[in-house]
């Protein structure tokens, strides 16, 4: 399997109903060890390419596979292999937040794998004393912490994580960056993210993605965008792709 994409998508398709098109025709690949990112605007597909990645939406036609297994015929060998951060990632108001990481990594680890498991998410959402709290009285920035250190900690060969530092200040997002970072280069762990955070994707991602009404528009590593649309930062690339398309759409 060392030749095998960690996510192989070719020719997505997801129709929902009224006939409105959410991806149309999508091609990319991610490698084990590499960090990519979707970005584009609102309603472009983002959400909807990652929820089909994660076997949580089936598509309507063209295929997708996680090492080499289809997401839809083989959703269980897939869900063994990732693991998922939703935009909205919710969590069990009454149990504590070392419950809720207790429960989280126990539906996928055992025994001490699990008890360093849950010693790393700990140590991973850094809430000190709040950890043995009650989730209900944590703010949205303590519950996404909560919620991406179960991911970072789970020993996944991919992580799908969706808008990972919505709702957290400046300090935690370039903390969060950095333990994404290393546990991609550390393990070897896939990355699949999307994010509207120009700044995080272009420090953060090998190669990018920009997609515009479900197809991919743009694609490469950040530098090679930014000579490609003599841009100064990603920002200035996605403003351009994205007009771009736009104007060329009319």
């Amino acid at each position: 399997m060392a030749n095998v994409a960690a996510v192989d998508v070719r020719e997505l398709v997801k129709v929902y109903p009224g006939g409105v098109r959410g991806v149309d025709g999508l091609t990319f690949r991610v490698d084990s060890g590499e960090i990519y990112g979707l970005v584009g605007p609102n309603g472009s597909g983002k959400t909807t390419t990652l929820r089909i990645v994660a076997t949580l939406l089936k598509p309507t036609e063209g295929s997708v596979k996680v090492f080499g297994y289809d997401v839809v015929r083989d959703a269980m060998k897939v869900r063994r292999l990732l693991s998922y951060l939703p935009e909205e990632a919710g969590a069990y108001r009454d149990l504590t937040g070392l419950d809720f990481v207790k429960f989280v990594l126990g539906i996928r680890l055992r025994g001490r794998e699990l008890e360093e498991a849950v010693e790393e998410a700990v140590r991973i959402a850094d809430l000190g004393a709040d950890v043995r709290r009650p989730v209900r009285g944590y703010s949205k920035g303590m519950k996404r912490l909560l919620a991406l250190s179960t991911v970072l900690a789970s020993r996944a060969k991919l992580m799908i994580l969706d808008e990972p530092t919505a709702g957290l200040d400046v300090e935690h997002s370039i903390r969060v960056r950095n333990l994404i970072a290393e546990f991609s280069r550390r393990a070897g762990v896939a990355v699949l993210i999307s994010s509207h955070n120009m700044l995080e994707v272009e420090h953060l991602c090998d190669r990018v993605g920009i997609l515009y009404r479900g197809k991919l528009v743009a694609e490469g590593p950040p530098e090679k965008l930014k000579a490609d649309y003599s841009a100064r930062n990603l920002e200035e690339v996605f403003v351009s792709v994205v007009k771009g398309v736009r104007g060329g759409s009319r």
